[in-house]
């Protein structure tokens, strides 16, 4: 097996042709997540809290919105942001920034399901006794409710991450040079060792995966001797 054509295209792999061009690999995917993930915390907090505000109105936007985004495939989401994007705005996003935008889209409507199931979490009686307080309630949900359960959250945010990082694998499809694209692109040039460049990169994804997962499991536990002690 030709493993040291892996080797010879290792930093390609890693971080693309940075310094010298765009960054690209496996630190694009991790960058792609990263953004990704943060963009989408803040959407999904707002459509979370949305499907528990006691307007109809705002209720029905952020269950459309959910439930619409949640049965699409992401790959339609992608060629949406990047085909039908020029033809709808009249601006054409650059390939990064398609993808990037499809992501936070896509995983803003699980954070909304994660925010709205963590918060119905709680006892009942939480806003209550912050409402006989004397609080407002959006002053019991900034101050009271929602530091509670973002805590309890950070696991099933950790594991969305994780799913993040895997699916940007599908932004290759539109030209980011990302960890399959950089591979991709090295098995055509090195067409005599297709399987030794995607088992590599198939590693590559387990590694963090792999780190993010045992992460998330620690945060598991640490969070659950956190609550024992409460009690």
């Amino acid at each position: 097996m030709r493993w040291d054509i892996v080797y010879n295209n290792l930093d390609y792999l890693l971080w693309g042709s940075f310094p010298d061009g765009p960054l690209g690999g496996i630190a694009a995917s991790i960058m792609l997540a990263v953004m990704g993930i943060f963009g989408a915390f803040w959407l999904g907090l707002g459509f979370g809290l949305m499907r528990l505000s006691q307007s109809r109105i705002l209720r029905a936007v952020a269950m459309v919105y959910v439930e619409v985004i949640r049965g699409t495939p992401l790959l339609m989401l992608i060629f949406w942001f990047y085909f039908l994007g020029p033809v709808i705005f009249n601006y054409h996003l650059p390939e990064f920034e398609s993808a990037l935008m499809a992501f936070i889209v896509f995983t803003g409507a699980f954070v909304a399901e994660i925010v709205r199931a963590g918060v119905n979490a709680l006892p009942g009686g939480q806003m209550e006794a912050a409402r006989g307080a004397g609080l407002t309630r959006i002053q019991a949900m900034r101050y009271v409710i929602l530091p509670q359960a973002l805590r309890n959250m950070i696991p099933s945010f950790v594991n969305q991450f994780v799913s993040l990082t895997k699916d940007t694998s599908l932004a290759y499809i539109i030209g980011v040079n990302e960890l399959t694209k950089a591979a991709t692109q090295i098995n055509n040039r090195e067409v005599v060792a297709p399987a030794e460049i995607f088992l590599a990169i198939a590693v590559l994804y387990f590694l963090i995966c792999w780190v993010l997962t045992a992460f998330s499991r620690r945060m598991e536990r640490h969070l659950a001797r956190y609550q024992a002690r409460g009690r």
